[in-house]
């Protein structure tokens, strides 16, 4: 069993992790030691909270974003990655890849409510703007899943490349951007015809994807090509490459969406953009094996598998903040931070 999540570890992170000696051993004990884990009591009933998947300790550990401390740990499914926070329906969902199932996470209770099948391998999620819809990639059924968020049925099954990833859903939720990894490129999907309908080429091994509505476009993160393709989503090509460290894996706009900020897995920095002019601004250093970020008002969250904690930097000037301790191989992979609507 161990063995076997040391491999989807590999496999869903593009390329392995460094072999830390430290690191290697204490996740090898704690994983033949590990007993189940109690959820804490329960946040305030309004919580802006940063859900952070755990995949080495199958658990989610949620931060108030306003106190800056943890205030639960969930138990989910085996290996969880993919994650979304649904803030208008008060979930929060999240991919399971080894149970090959969706947990569902109360956003009041900081508990989990239900569980459904996720395909033979989830890994990328997202979700509309109104939460009705959920997007589920399975990373091994080659296939992007919709889901009625309400009663947990598919709504359209559409088939695509080989190792799909990331996603990226229209607010309205009539379609999705998916990120067709093994060939180079990203899926335009339709919800209401189920097919794909149209198809853009980026760079080498394009993983994460994120949305900018305000600018009408689209950011591929190229993990092999070590760079971001931007896509204008009007006329459906790539109109800019941005240069970012070695394998970038996540991104988040940030700084009321002046700043796009990209982590480097293989570098152990973060790549921070103007998001007009796409002009290079910093490049951030001190993480370990950075993978997940999210943006809340003044505030960015990155999370950093190899040294099991997430760092809150001000989004204005990329200064730290703090840094809290999570579950064991944090990954974070999707927007992770949403408070329940009253």
């Amino acid at each position: 069993m161990h063995g076997d999540l040391l491999l989807g570890l590999e496999h869903l992170g593009q390329i392995a992790p460094r072999c830390k000696p430290r690191a290697l051993l204490t996740t090898a004990l704690a994983l033949l030691l590990a007993g189940p884990v109690a959820a804490a009591g329960p946040a305030s009933p309004i919580c802006t909270c940063a859900y952070i998947t755990n995949q080495g300790s199958h658990d989610v550990t949620v931060i108030d974003a306003d106190t800056l401390r943890v205030v639960a740990t969930v138990p989910v499914g085996k290996a969880p990655a993919g994650v979304v926070a649904a803030s208008r329906r008060g979930e929060v969902f999240v991919a399971n890849a080894d149970d090959h199932s969706i947990s569902v996470i109360d956003m009041q209770r900081q508990q989990v409510s239900a569980t459904f099948p996720g395909g033979q391998g989830s890994v990328g999620l997202d979700a509309s703007a109104d939460g009705r819809r959920l997007f589920v990639v399975d990373w091994y059924g080659a296939a992007l899943q919709v889901v009625d968020s309400a009663n947990r049925q598919t709504i359209a099954r559409v088939p695509l490349g080989p190792a799909p990833a990331g996603v990226a859903a229209l607010p309205d939720g009539t379609m999705a951007w998916v990120a067709e990894r093994d060939d180079n490129r990203v899926a335009l999907v339709d919800v209401a015809r189920a097919e794909v309908v149209a198809r853009v080429p980026v760079g080498e091994h394009p993983f994460a994807l994120l949305l900018d509505p305000a600018r009408q476009r689209l950011y591929a993160l190229n993990v092999r090509s070590d760079s971001v393709s931007v896509i204008d989503t009007r006329t459906r090509t790539v109109v800019a490459t941005l240069p970012t460290g070695k394998a970038p894996y996540g991104a988040a706009l940030a700084d009321q969406g002046r700043r796009l900020y990209v982590t480097n897995q293989h570098d152990d920095t973060v790549s921070v953009y103007d998001a007009d002019t796409l002009q290079t601004l910093q490049t951030l250093t001190g993480f370990g094996y950075p993978e997940g970020i999210a943006a809340r008002g003044a505030q960015v969250f990155v999370v950093n598998w190899m040294d099991d904690n997430v760092q809150v930097l001000d989004a204005a000037s990329g200064r730290h903040i703090t840094t809290l301790a999570t579950g064991r191989n944090p990954r974070g992979f999707g927007a992770f931070i949403g408070t329940p609507a009253p």
